[in-house]
Order: C-alpha cells, then sequence, then structure tokens
C-alpha cells in the first residue's frame, strides 16, 4: 500500500460503503493501520525533514512489502502486519513547517480526524515537544526518533517514546573526546558552544555544558542565536575575539550553513569545530559548504556498514527511492518507525493503551535493528536506555568514523582544515 496524500484518503473515504459489503475477513486484512507523521516540509529545515520522510517510505515499502533479504529485521520477511491478520501500514504526512504551534494544530487534525493510531515525529524537538502533548492527552503513543532535547523525556509523559540517543549522550561523548585529545598534548582549555535558541539547542547546550565542565574543560562563551537567522556576523566575531581551542554548534541545516560561509567570509576557524549532528548531518549543508567544512566532526548513529549487513541494503533501497544516501538523522528516522510497527503488531492491536504497552515492554536486539544502536529498551520516562552514538568527521563529501577507537575506521584528523 502506496504513502498516501490526503486526497487519496478521500477517494478511501468514498469507497468505505463498498468495503463495508465485503467479508469481515477480507475486510480486516485490507484495512490499513493509520501513523500520523508530522515533519518539517517546507522552511528551513525542510531538506532534512523530506529525507525523514523519504526513509519512512522506504521503512513503510520493507513493511507492507516481502525482503527475504532482510532476515533479521523484524516484519521486513512477509508481507504487511501478521499479528493483526495481515493489514498493511498506511502514513499520513503533515508538514507543520518548523512552527510549534503548527506542529500542535497538525497532531491534532491526524488524531481526531485522520484517526492515525500513533504518531511519529517531528525531527525538531520545539515541534515535539508540542504535538507530543496533544498525542499524551489524547492516549496515542507518540515515537520521537529524532528529536534529542533532553527535557522532553521529563515530562511524566506516559505515551511518549524516544530510541535516539540523547543531549546527555552528545555531551559526553564530546567532553571525552576533547579530554582525550588534551591528555595526547593537543591546546584545549576554552570550549565555545553555539547554540540555537529553541528547545533543542537550549536543552542540548545544557547538556553538554554539564559534561564539558565535568571534565575540567571551561565553557567561553557560550553564544545563544535566533534560530533561521539571517546573519551570524556579530557571532562569529565574538568567536573570533573570543579564541576558543573548540567550538561545539548546535545548529540546523540553515543555520549550519550560514555559519560556515561567515566563518569563511571572516576568515575565521577554531582548532576543533563539532557539529551536533542536525544541520551538519544533512546532505544538503554538504552539498552546500562541504568545500568549507573538511575536518568537522560530527555525531553519528549510523553507519553504512558493509555490503551484505542489514544497514547497507537497507542504504541501498534508500539510495534507489531518494536518489541520496541516508544521513544519521534519516536513519533515525527509520529506525524508530520500524521499532513503532514492531511494537503495534506485537500488540495484535491498534488500541493506543496496548500499543502503548507494547512499546514498553519492547526488547529490540543489535542485529535487528538497521542502525548502531545497542538494542531498543525504554526506562520509565520513555528514553532508549541501549542507544549508541559515535563520532564521525568530513572527508571529502562523506562522513568517516573516528571516535570511539573500536568503532574508528581511521584516526581524527587535527586541527580542523575548513577550506584549506
Amino acid at each position: 500500500m502506496p504513502i498516501t496524500t490526503r486526497r487519496t484518503l478521500t477517494r478511501l473515504g468514498l469507497a468505505a460503503p463498498a468495503l463495508a459489503l465485503l467479508p469481515r475477513g477480507v475486510r480486516a486484512a485490507e484495512q490499513t493501520v493509520k501513523i500520523g507523521a508530522p515533519y518539517p516540509l517546507t522552511g528551513g529545515a525542510a531538506s532534512a525533514g523530506t529525507a525523514v520522510k523519504q526513509a519512512i517510505e522506504v521503512a513503510v515499502d520493507i513493511i507492507n512489502n516481502p525482503h527475504p533479504e532482510l532476515p533479521n529485521l523484524p516484519l521486513a520477511p512477509g508481507s504487511g502486519l501478521p499479528g493483526l491478520g495481515g493489514r498493511t501500514v498506511q502514513v499520513v504526512f503533515a508538514d507543520h513547517q518548523g512552527n510549534p504551534a503548527i506542529a500542535q494544530s497538525e497532531a491534532l487534525r491526524l488524531i481526531t480526524q485522520d484517526k492515525a493510531v500513533a504518531l511519529a515525529g517531528c525531527y525538531q524537538s520545539s515541534c515535539t515537544l508540542t504535538a507530543s502533548a496533544i498525542a499524551e492527552r489524547y492516549g496515542i503513543p507518540f515515537m520521537a526518533s529524532e528529536s534529542s532535547a533532553p527535557s522532553l523525556t521529563e515530562r511524566g509523559f506516559k505515551t511518549f517514546f524516544r530510541p535516539t540517543p540523547i543531549g546527555t549522550d552528545f555531551g559526553a561523548a564530546y567532553a571525552s573526546f576533547l579530554a582525550e585529545r588534551k591528555a595526547a598534548g593537543f591546546k584545549i582549555e576554552k570550549v565555545a558552544l553555539v547554540n540555537e535558541n529553541t528547545e533543542y539547542g537550549t536543552s542540548t547546550g545544557d547538556a553538554i555544558i554539564a559534561a564539558v565542565t565535568g571534565k575540567g574543560l571551561k565553557i567561553d562563551p557560550r553564544i545563544a542565536y535566533n534560530a533561521n537567522s539571517s546573519d551570524v556576523s556579530a557571532q562569529v566575531l565574538q568567536l573570533k575575539s573570543a579564541s576558543p581551542d573548540a567550538v561545539i554548534f548546535v545548529s540546523y541545516t540553515s543555520d549550519a550553513i550560514l555559519f560556515m560561509k561567515t566563518m569563511h567570509t571572516l576568515n575565521w576557524k577554531p582548532p576543533i569545530l563539532i557539529g551536533d549532528d542536525s544541520g551538519f548531518s544533512d546532505n544538503a549543508f554538504i552539498s552546500a559548504v562541504g568545500d568549507l567544512a573538511q575536518g568537522v566532526f560530527n555525531r553519528s548513529s549510523y553507519d553504512a556498514g558493509k555490503p551484505g549487513s542489514a544497514s547497507f541494503i537497507v542504504n541501498e533501497l534508500y539510495l534507489k527511492h531518494a536518489g541520496h544516501a541516508l544521513d544519521d538523522t534519516s536513519a533515525r528516522g527509520m529506525q524508530g518507525f520500524l521499532a513503532l510497527m514492531e511494537a503495534i503488531n506485537r500488540a495484535g492491536s491498534t488500541e493506543p493503551a496496548k500499543i502503548v504497552a507494547a512499546l514498553a515492554s519492547q526488547d529490540l536486539k543489535p542485529e535487528q535493528l538497521m542502525i548502531g544502536y545497542n538494542g531498543i529498551k525504554y526506562d520509565a520516562k520513555g528514553q532508549n536506555t541501549l542507544a549508541g552514538t559515535l563520532l564521525v568527521q568530513l572527508e571529502g563529501k562523506k562522513y568517516v568514523a573516528i571516535w570511539p577507537d573500536k568503532s574508528a575506521t581511521q584516526p581524527p584528523a587535527l586541527p580542523f582544515k575548513g577550506w584549506g
């Protein structure tokens, strides 16, 4: 069953009387399980939102159609959801435009009008904050596959689940990486933090500061800026004046691109530059300013892996569908969606309470995933306790794993090269 648009849903609604005449068993098999998916399909984060949308579309194909080449991936070898009589999954996408208020209203529409039995979204943490609050009010399970603001799992919600690693994990990784570089003789005393000022940047920034200062390093300065800024010259000049030994950026795509262009224009670059995924992992970032950002460090949970592996095969399917490779964000979006559907199938029901119970008891092993987590198992707050992350470095047009040593394909190259 292909992904449907609102117009297609209308056609399906007109066909409802005909479906009612079918035998009950046939109707059950042909009914679809609707999942609502609010993402930024226009606006400053449209490239990232579209990439996740394409990843979910591939996940739907993996679930609805036989993929015997993925024998360990739940639901991949067969067709549809066997726990629900072979029903297929159907995704109704909504464009929240990166606006938390729109994300809230779209979540309400998806639940009350489109009758989605679960939601998956929203990429930006500020939008996930509002959309998931609506889902909680209606008792609808919410899968937050990409949003990493630590605050999201501190609200006492019962229907909120998040498989991705979060800001505290990333902060610990950056702090350990920098401390190791310092121990090896690289000058690192002062670390600058630059974060956009929505839920994602603020909450993640706080977690990074706690981790970095915990390693005995100093944060100076911390620069918060308005998301989707049109000019960041003042911020770059402030960095240039402070002359930090390393800079960590918590930015979405358009901001990350603008910062790199402005740094080049003002001819300033730090010895170490770390991007907190998001804008820095977006293929649009590499296309736009990859030549200016050579050697930038980034965090990731995804690598295509070796030929024949689940991650490699899934990436090939995505390449054919989207025309470009999976990045970390789109891969996390796909994995979260696959995990949601595994729970729904195991629940054997579309009743929200049963889906929530199935998610709460989920225990997926590494070999059942297409991403580099150590598994998926949630704590009482809905956070995956087995999420994993590594650091990668931009080399040419792709990122290569450089830390920790057990995951690295090559050692880190220092200092930051930038544009040469």
